[in-house]
């Protein structure tokens, strides 16, 4: 059995965990300032609310669009284009850092490549993707994994090469070779770097997403966002930010919880 904590041991733990708290307290409060003073400032003129909006407005065009369900298709869709396109960019990332790991030639030749498409804006893409693969989920799908898919690969790949070469040679003293070498160094040592880059992948495919959405897109929040930027519906726009906002802390979110399960 473990042994119980010590009485300073305990004190430290109640301060790690009071801190913990009024942090949280601290964030909930200045976001309900934040709210307080956007709703008055619309209510008493301060601002124009046609152009800012307020929260009040915001709730209630949500709950008109949830009435007849057409705010549910938006979200849905969105969702699941940016979890294909995370799903994938985890995948095809994490194999293509291997492969580079494995072949250091082909790693040596490559990488000014997609450090080039790493930094190119993605939105420059877009429009070209939607020329070539037409305006369908397929290419929103492929503009969230083009946004987060080369970081990933040259993350994952300078994680790979910063492996503690001492434990490296003691793989090869023992007679393994590169399987050996991944399974028992790379991969374990690796893992939170994985876990990390995963939950900033999240948030890039949804961005990805978006970019595709507000070009070739008929349903989803990217499309929401530009339809009512059109037709001067800026409180469907900043609800569509919301939204985007509280699935981006959801996402992120659970990744975390992956992350502290995993880390056990």
């Amino acid at each position: 059995m473990m042994p119980e904590p010590s009485y300073y041991q305990q004190l430290f733990l109640r301060r790690i965990k009071r801190e913990k708290q009024l942090i949280v307290l601290w964030r909930t409060a200045v976001f309900l300032l934040f709210l307080l003073i956007w709703e008055c400032s619309a209510r008493y003129g301060l601002i124009d609310s046609f152009i800012f909006s307020s929260p009040s407005l915001i709730w209630k065009s949500f709950m008109e669009m949830c009435r007849d369900l057409s705010i549910f298709s938006h979200l849905g869709i969105t969702v699941t284009e940016t979890l294909i396109s995370f799903f994938i960019v985890v995948i095809l990332g994490a194999g293509l850092a291997v492969l580079l790991w494995c072949f250091p030639r082909l790693a040596q030749v490559t990488e000014p490549y997609l450090v080039i498409l790493n930094s190119l804006p993605k939105s420059a893409l877009a429009p070209l993707l939607i020329v070539w693969l037409g305006a369908n989920e397929r290419t929103i799908i492929v503009s969230g994994v083009s946004v987060a898919i080369f970081g990933s690969v040259l993350n994952l790949y300078a994680g790979f090469q910063n492996t503690d070469p001492d434990k490296l040679k003691l793989i090869e003293t023992l007679g393994g070779g590169k399987k050996e070498k991944f399974q028992k160094i790379i991969l374990p040592s690796s893992l939170p770097l994985l876990l990390s880059v995963m939950k900033v992948n999240i948030g890039l495919c949804l961005v990805g997403v978006i970019i595709g959405e507000f070009i070739g897109a008929r349903q989803g929040l990217g499309y929401l966002i530009i339809y009512s930027s059109q037709t001067f519906k800026l409180t469907w726009v900043l609800m569509s930010i919301t939204l985007l906002c509280i699935i981006a802390l959801i996402l992120y979110g659970i990744l975390g919880l992956i992350e502290r399960y995993v880390t056990k």
